[in-house]
């Protein structure tokens, strides 16, 4: 009965059709519902602080957010323990309805003041796993039903290096920014760079560095990461 009870609220939270273990125990499960009680109430606290939020908001232990007015959510919303959100950014930060980012992940949109990083806008059914990096120098876009695997790096910015009388870090930065198509799973350990634009469908292989566009339907592995074959 607490099954079906359960299975019946997660289904109205947005996932349609969703339906729990057959071997999951009643025990587990309480354990289970008892902890996301506890996430929800962290939620409703910080909620009045965002920029706006739609619907509920689970949120783990020992989460960093900061500039929670820049930040807009759809609806159903989890944060794993340990994850770090820094929303300072001239767009904010945009995600829609049933997104999920895993412990340990970071979400970096300003590393200095001189500089603020651009934005970030997630679409609907987005699931970021364990220990991923995100930076948000440029624009960063991720489409809808996107999955991105355990310790995933993103990056927006490159160093200027090209004067060699200079410092790098005396040169500045160039920022193009990072697309990523509806439909993309990315592997465990992939790390895509700064101007790449991944199209829709697409799949990255684990451990790949993407430093060049990637077409719809397409999978990609290697460093540097090429075709491997195209999925239609």
């Amino acid at each position: 009965m607490l099954k079906e009870i359960s299975s019946r609220i997660i289904s109205k939270l947005g996932r349609e059709g969703y339906s729990l273990d057959i071997s999951l125990r009643e025990r587990e499960l309480i354990l289970i519902l008892y902890e996301k009680t506890f996430e929800i109430i962290r939620g409703l606290l910080i909620k009045p602080l965002l920029g706006s939020s739609d619907g509920i908001i689970f949120i783990g232990r020992r989460c960093k957010i900061l500039h929670k007015n820049h930040i807009h959510l759809g609806k159903t919303i989890s944060i794993g323990d340990n994850v770090e959100i820094n929303a300072l950014s001239n767009q904010g930060i945009r995600i829609g309805n049933n997104f999920t980012i895993r412990r340990n992940s970071i979400i970096e949109c300003t590393g200095v003041i001189r500089n603020l990083g651009e934005g970030l806008i997630i679409g609907n059914n987005v699931g970021i796993a364990q220990n991923c990096f995100i930076q948000v120098r440029g624009l960063v876009e991720i489409g809808n039903n996107v999955i991105i695997g355990p310790g995933v790096n993103i990056f927006s910015e490159n160093h200027n290096y090209s004067n060699t009388e200079v410092f790098i870090n005396q040169q500045g930065e160039t920022r193009k920014g990072v697309c990523i198509g509806d439909g993309v799973w990315i592997g465990s350990g992939a790390i895509i760079l700064d101007g790449v634009t991944i199209g829709e469908n697409s799949i990255i292989a684990g451990g790949s560095v993407v430093n060049s566009n990637v077409p719809s339907w397409s999978i990609y592995g290697g460093v540097p990461a090429k075709l491997i074959k195209l999925r239609k």
